[in-house]
């Protein structure tokens, strides 16, 4: 007999869980699929019942790791009662949080799984790839509503300014991943918002 609808979703839910927590600790290549089966307790077949290989099922995590943050990232970036500066460094400052909450041992899964497999895959990197421009899209339209304030620096166009954030974010994470302390996210915080930025008038105000 076929399993209700529910109970497949949720099986199927609890494995993509199970790899993303995995794939945290050990990366793509370390993780094996049995691994994943033995935490979550169910046969090798439901496994490929819902995934047809390793590559398969890691697309899956990153959609689901994707919709995970997706509340996270809107809450703090679309947060309307907030400037947008202030959001922005919400968003940082959650980030960092989580990180520390871990002894920066995880980092950002997104990060880790590019660094591991954007030339092992193209169609993982191809997905990574997708997840990191949704995450810059929203950082540019935070940036653009700044600059339209004037509270931030229109020195650059908002997509350039996202681009610049969202590549010093993920190599801070990196950093901070490897020396073991949340500095280089702190240093990050403090050129960003400091002196890149902050428009020039409101800089020179302080």
């Amino acid at each position: 007999m076929t399993p209700p609808v529910a109970a497949r979703q949720d099986t199927k839910t609890l494995l993509l869980e199970a790899g993303i927590e995995l794939m945290y600790e050990k990366g793509y290549t370390n993780t094996g699929i049995q691994e994943v089966l033995q935490r979550v307790g169910v046969p090798k077949g439901s496994f490929y019942h819902y995934f047809e290989s390793k590559e398969d099922f890691a697309l899956a995590i990153i959609e689901q790791h994707q919709r995970n943050s997706r509340a996270k990232i809107e809450r703090t970036l679309e947060n309307a009662e907030l400037s947008p500066i202030t959001r922005l460094r919400n968003f940082c400052n959650e980030c960092k949080q989580d990180l520390e909450a871990s002894n920066c041992r995880k980092g950002c899964l997104i990060g880790n799984l590019s660094q591991e497999m954007a030339d092992q895959s193209e169609r993982l990197r191809s997905a990574l790839s997708g997840v990191m421009a949704r995450w810059r899209d929203y950082f540019s339209t935070c940036i653009q509503e700044g600059q339209a304030t004037g509270e931030i620096s229109q020195a650059w166009p908002a997509a350039k300014m996202a681009e610049l954030f969202l590549c010093g974010w993920e190599g801070a994470i990196m950093r901070s991943k490897s020396s073991k302390t949340p500095e280089p996210m702190n240093l990050f915080i403090d050129l960003m918002f400091n002196h890149i930025l902050i428009a020039k008038s409101l800089s020179m105000s302080d």
